[in-house]
Formats: structure tokens, C-alpha cells, sequence
């Protein structure tokens, strides 16, 4: 089921006496109706947020459930940045798409069409999950979207493969093997790149399964500042072999300290800084064609710490995006 976002939705601090000079998100976030014809992008630059309202696969994947609630959480924490948007950059809210009847698979097919309209009609997409499983969604309009002479490139900042076996039924931890069986399938190339790999939270079947299918992977302790030149290389030898970059955020890849609102947080994950720095470096290379930022649960957050720092996150995105 799809809903248009409702007026009224992004509200926050107004600072009247400022005039334009005080501008905020709220204020200029443009609503946008996929229930009706997509038109193309009007402006120079039109970066649109999608959310998928949804945890069931969390739910299949023995999680704790609460990331259905993301999308309106990351919404809230978004809506008093100050504006700082060159004119001629549009920033659209498109709705959400909603999981019912615990129908995971025809909620995944609505969010894949809603992605095909406006990557097709030149938005810069950014989706807010939802549990992981909206990387699979998303995926099914990346690739009806896709030119046949472009190659995909898969980034995942992820404490988890998500590799997991879908024979019984696909879930939160099945998204990427369901990518990788689809585009093989289609005589394509799964490219992907992991960030952020814990070892203790895969078992030795998935690091076969990642062998197997050719995935790329950093695990969690390499993922520091002091590295980066390291990390630097590794990102721009994968990006080279593709034309096009998806991106997938999972909040769980955080440190708990950073990120305690997800269904499986992780006591020494990565931090934010280095995401932050990779990301800036893939927005640079102009091969970012989609992101998501998935599993927050503002049901265990903390002060709402793991919603602002995914909406951080997005704010220095949408910026640095908005000029390549």
C-alpha cells in the first residue's frame, strides 16, 4: 500500500524574524504524489525521500520489531536543519509505501515500482527504512531503472552480509543473495562491497556464501580514520569496475554508543566519522545513483541518538549530492 505524505508532516522550529535567511527543511521539503503520474524532475537538481514502512522481514529474521516506525522517526529528525541548498535544488518527500497483512514480498514489488518512477524520471532517490529487507525492494527498481550498457556497483554499510538463505522465505538477512540470484539470473554482474563486517555476527556459512558469490568485504575493526588511505584505495578499485553505485546504510554497523535504536546493535561497531568520509568519497566519484538508511527502531532508541545520526548523515549527503 502506498500514501502520499500528508500536509503538514514536516514541521519544526520556525525562526520568523529571519526571514529567508532562516530557512529550514521543513519549510522547503516539496510533497510529491507517485499516486499519480510522475513527472520528470523540474529542478536543476530534485532529490526525493521514499519511506517503506516496514519491519516483517525483521520479524521472519527473529529481530526485534519496531523499524516500521523509522520512516516517520528519520522524517522528524530531518525536518529543523537549517537550509543551506543552492537555489535550483529541490528537496521532495514522495510518501511511503506500507507493508499489510504481513506481505512482505508485494510490499518489496510496490516499493521497486515507486523507485522505477522516479529514478526514471531523474530524482535522486534517498530511502528510508524499514528493516533491511527494504534494500531488496529498492533493488527491484534499480534495476528496472537501469540502462543494459551501465554496470551496478553494491556499496553496504552493514555490520551483516545479509547473505542469508530466502529457499523457505526471504527476510531481513536475505536482501543480498536475493540481489546476487536476480542479477546473475539476468546474465548480470553482482558486484559488492561490504563495510563494517563483524565476524562474530556471521556464521561461517554466510563468509562461504560471500566466497562463493564473489563479494568484497571489510570487517568492522579495519574500518578506522588511520586507515582511510587503505580503506580509500579498496573503495575506488571497486568503484572502477562499475558505472552506477547503490548504496545501503544499516544503522546496526554503528557502535551502539552511536546507534543503541536497531534490532541487533552492535558494542563495537564502526564510527560515524569513517562512514561519513567513505560516503563523501563515493558521492565524489558521481557514480551515486540511490541510497537507503535502513533499521532504525526509535522503539529502543536512546534520546533519539540513532535517528539524528542517520538523519546527520543524510543532511551531509543530501548537501554534497546536490552539487555533483
Amino acid at each position: 500500500m502506498y500514501k502520499p505524505t500528508a500536509p503538514g508532516t514536516w514541521k519544526g522550529r520556525v525562526d520568523a524574524t529571519d526571514g529567508e535567511d532562516g530557512k529550514r527543511w521543513h519549510q522547503g521539503v516539496q510533497l510529491l504524489n507517485l499516486s499519480e503520474a510522475t513527472e520528470p524532475a523540474g529542478a536543476e537538481q530534485a532529490i526525493a525521500f521514499l519511506g517503506f514502512c516496514c519491519d516483517e522481514g525483521v520479524q521472519r529474521n527473529q529481530g526485534r520489531e519496531g523499524a516500521v516506525q523509522g520512516p516517520p522517526a528519520l522524517r522528524q529528525a530531518m525536518a529543523s536543519f537549517a537550509w543551506h541548498l543552492e537555489e535550483g535544488t529541490a528537496l521532495l518527500d514522495a510518501g511511503d509505501v506500507y507493508c499489510t497483512n504481513q506481505n512482505l514480498e508485494e510490499a518489496q514489488n510496490q516499493l521497486g515500482k515507486k523507485v522505477h518512477a522516479l529514478l526514471s524520471n531523474t530524482y535522486k532517490t534517498i530511502i528510508l527504512g524499514g528493516g533491511h529487507e527494504t534494500a531488496y525492494g529498492h533493488f527491484l527498481g534499480i534495476k528496472q531503472a537501469l540502462p543494459a550498457d551501465k554496470q551496478l556497483g553494491i556499496i553496504n554499510f552493514d555490520a551483516h552480509f545479509d547473505l542469508r538463505s530466502y529457499e523457505k522465505q526471504s527476510s531481513s538477512g536475505t536482501p543480498f543473495l536475493q540481489m546476487a540470484d536476480d542479477l546473475i539470473n539476468s546474465n548480470l554482474e553482482f558486484n559488492y562491497l561490504c563495510l563494517g563486517i563483524q565476524q562474530y555476527g556471521n556464521t561461517q556459512k554466510l563468509f562461504n556464501t560471500a566466497r562463493e558469490y564473489g563479494a568484497d568485504y571489510v570487517f568492522a575493526p579495519a574500518m578506522q580514520v588511520y586507515n582511510y588511505e587503505t580503506l580509500r584505495e579498496k573503495l575506488q578499485q571497486f568503484m572502477a569496475l562499475v558505472d552506477v553505485l547503490y548504496v545501503s546504510i544499516d544503522l546496526d554497523v554503528f557502535a551502539a554508543a552511536y546507534a543503541p535504536g536497531v534490532s541487533a546493535p552492535a558494542a563495537l561497531g564502526i564510527h560515524p566519522e569513517i562512514a561519513l568520509i567513505l560516503l563523501q568519497e563515493i558521492i565524489s566519484s558521481g557514480k551515486l545513483l540511490t541510497l537507503d538508511v535502513v533499521e532504525l527502531n526509535p522503539t529502543l532508541d536512546i534520546d533519539n541518538r540513532t535517528a539524528k545520526l542517520a538523519a546527520s548523515l543524510l543532511y551531509h549527503v543530501v548537501q554534497q549530492w546536490s552539487q555533483v
